[in-house]
């Protein structure tokens, strides 16, 4: 688990100003929809150059404004200034869902589906028992996903972390403190962190 340094609080927490919030917050619904700043911008009725201070968080939007945006963007108000947070989901090795192949003895299990806009760095992790691993909060909105390949780990936030075996997946927000600790040898994972 990379260290990461936090810049400001939480989206939403105490140390980002409203306009920041709700910059981060436009930006990340319209990329989930998948929206260009024109289309945004034409759909709410406003100018492009508009959105564009909005998403910088350098303009000062009207209730109306942000209503049309939300309309636009089809989210409700509320999602502006409390935005969803991620959560904890653990899938273990005989679980989750699998294709299969029809030619060889072969089948996928989808973990995860990356959203638009996020960076994904991947990590192999090689960990042996001892002291346990602990990362400080990353950036504001960060997600890590972790498969477990060999041995057995104590993995996830640092207030409930999950015991995984091999071929667990958890994935949980990395924005909070979070741990590793191998519990047997040659414990060894996959990490994936999650940007946007």
């Amino acid at each position: 688990m990379p260290n990461g340094v936090r810049r400001g609080g939480p989206e939403g927490g105490p140390d980002r100003s409203p306009q920041q919030v709700i910059a981060a917050s436009l930006r990340r619904e319209r990329l989930r929809a998948e929206l260009s700043l024109t289309e945004v911008a034409r759909r709410a009725g406003i100018a492009k150059s508009t959105l564009s201070q909005l998403e910088s968080g350098t303009g000062n939007p009207s209730l109306e404004t942000l209503w049309a945006l939300c309309g636009a963007l089809e989210m409700p108000f509320s999602r502006l200034l409390d935005p969803p947070r991620p959560r904890t989901r653990v899938i273990r090795a005989a679980e989750g869902p699998a294709v299969f192949s029809a030619e060889a003895d072969y089948r996928a299990t989808l973990l995860a589906v990356s959203p638009t806009g996020v960076r994904r760095d991947i990590y192999r992790v090689a960990a042996e028992p001892g002291r346990r691993r602990t990362s400080q909060p990353h950036m504001p909105g960060a997600v890590e996903h972790v498969l477990l390949g060999t041995g057995r780990a104590l993995v996830g936030t640092a207030t409930d972390p999950v015991e995984l075996g091999p071929g667990d997946y958890i994935a949980y927000p990395a924005d909070v403190a979070h741990i590793f600790e191998a519990l047997v040898p040659a414990t060894m994972a996959t990490l994936i962190s999650e940007y946007a």
